[in-house]
């Protein structure tokens, strides 16, 4: 009979768990209790870390269904944006927990940041640069089939470009959806008027929130709205 009891993985850690998912360097990766100048900046760190690996998978996710895209394997890249999706959602369902970080405590926090912002943040930076390129590769794959966006949604439901654009338009929403409840949570933490650890007016993140990755997918909703039967009733 095998003996599970042994470790088979080489690296660091008391057992192939902690070998394979790196747990000693994983939770050492916050500050000490000896280190912090408040109890909740684990809590800080906890959300901020977390949301950086979500977004490093999200972003995987996104490259690949790009390059499945050049090669028109579009169902596997509608499934790959689905999950990129999920781990935004994720990424912004966590902010829940920001709600137990009390305003005058952070002040505390906000000590030891240094010029720390969310805008360095690598995975936003990298949801940046893969959502452009996602979209270009989608624009290449709309002229190369000869796509009418419109007529796409009118009378081609369910087709493998159609589901795509959803998958793109899902992505697109979420990242928008996050930026609201970031942007709500940084006001109900540090109040409106006043600027951030760069010296960024934190208003400045709700103009933010009406930014599109894919403007052309969004358009064509209006243009559905405008020839409908109904036409523009504004």
């Amino acid at each position: 009979m095998r003996d599970y009891s042994q470790q088979v993985l080489s690296g660091e850690g008391r057992d192939d768990y902690a070998r394979y998912m790196r747990t000693d360097a994983l939770l050492s990766l916050q500050r000490r209790p000896d280190e912090v100048v408040h109890r909740d900046e684990l809590l800080f760190q906890v959300v901020h870390q977390s949301t950086e690996l979500w977004l490093k998978l999200a972003c995987s996710e996104v490259h690949e269904a790009a390059e499945c895209i050049l090669i028109d394997n579009l169902e596997t890249a509608i499934r790959l944006l689905k999950r990129a999706s999920l781990g935004i959602e994720l990424v912004t369902n966590q902010l829940e927990m920001m709600r137990e970080l009390s305003p005058w405590d952070f002040q505390t926090i906000r000590t030891v940041l240094g010029h720390g912002s969310g805008a360095d943040s690598p995975g936003w930076r990298s949801v940046q640069k893969h959502s452009r390129r996602i979209e270009r590769v989608f624009t290449d794959l709309v002229e190369r089939r000869g796509i009418d966006l419109a007529e796409l949604y009118r009378s081609k439901v369910d087709s493998a470009e159609q589901r795509l654009a959803e998958a793109m338009i899902e992505w697109d929403e979420r990242i928008s959806l996050w930026r609201v409840r970031h942007y709500k949570m940084a006001t109900r933490v540090i109040g409106h008027q006043v600027v951030g650890t760069q010296g960024t007016p934190v208003d400045v993140l709700a103009k933010l929130i009406a930014h599109k990755f894919f403007p052309q997918l969004w358009d064509v909703r209006t243009e559905l709205t405008r020839t409908g039967p109904m036409g523009d009733t504004t």
